[in-house]
């Protein structure tokens, strides 16, 4: 089965993202290849893809590595999040589809509906399918890609508190929409600007003991075994 290296890739990153595959540690082609199940070359493509990504650094004598970043480098990615993200909402503004706006509008109801019921893990998914859905409502596919990269390793970095009235974050992510909507990217840019800002005061960092660490932007106002999904994959 020829397995492509993005979806090597992607089972790869997700592992890093969970722990999988701690920072530090080390990423052998053969071994790598036996986990998931293919043969070495997509696992040698997908590690290029993803030390050119960060998650990855080759060193001298050891070869592919898991990175460690510091929590310096940690808080620069949360902060460029939060400045990206209302740039996004104000090109969706301009750029969005009403399909987008299907999507979004049904997003917010089942996040509200949640909410409620205070179903978190459900929240959590509903977020990320929600601002990925915004990003890809801006028409920009180098924007898409930089945020898309951003939400992977904010994820590997931090964890994320729910906040302690759910409703309240999920009536912003509507009032953002409702903006979108009537194509008013000033506004749309602000509430996402504020919202960005409210919710990285919830990020905290998996390693607090990471060298480097400083106040996050917003401070200062499952181990498991991933296959490759090989869905589509011809023979």
């Amino acid at each position: 089965m020829r397995v492509p290296a993005h979806s090597v890739c992607t089972a790869i990153r997700d592992d890093i993202v969970s722990g999988a595959h701690p920072p530090g540690s080390r990423l052998t082609e053969e071994l790598l290849a036996r986990r998931y199940g293919v043969s070495r070359v997509p696992v040698r493509e997908a590690l290029r893809t993803l030390e050119s990504e960060g998650f990855v650094v080759t060193r001298r004598h050891a070869g592919a590595c898991v990175a460690e970043p510091t929590a310096r480098e940690a808080a620069d990615l949360l902060e460029m999040r939060t400045l990206l993200e209302p740039l996004g909402a104000a090109r969706a503004a301009e750029r969005r589809s009403e399909a987008h706006l299907k999507v979004l509008r049904g997003l917010v109801r089942l996040g509200q509906e949640r909410a409620r019921r205070g179903e978190a893990e459900d929240l959590r998914a509903l977020g990320g399918w929600f601002h990925e859905t915004l990003a890809q409502a801006s028409g920009s596919p180098g924007l898409v890609a930089l945020l898309t990269q951003l939400r992977h390793k904010t994820a590997w970095m931090y964890t994320v508190e729910q906040p302690a009235r759910p409703a309240d974050s999920w009536a912003e992510l509507g009032a953002i929409v409702d903006a979108v909507a009537r194509g008013d990217a000033d506004r749309a840019r602000a509430l996402s600007a504020r919202h960005a800002e409210r919710a990285a005061g919830f990020h905290r960092l998996r390693r607090p003991d990471l060298p480097g660490r400083r106040t996050p932007p917003a401070a200062r106002v499952r181990s498991s075994q991933h296959g490759v999904n090989t869905a589509g994959v011809r023979p």
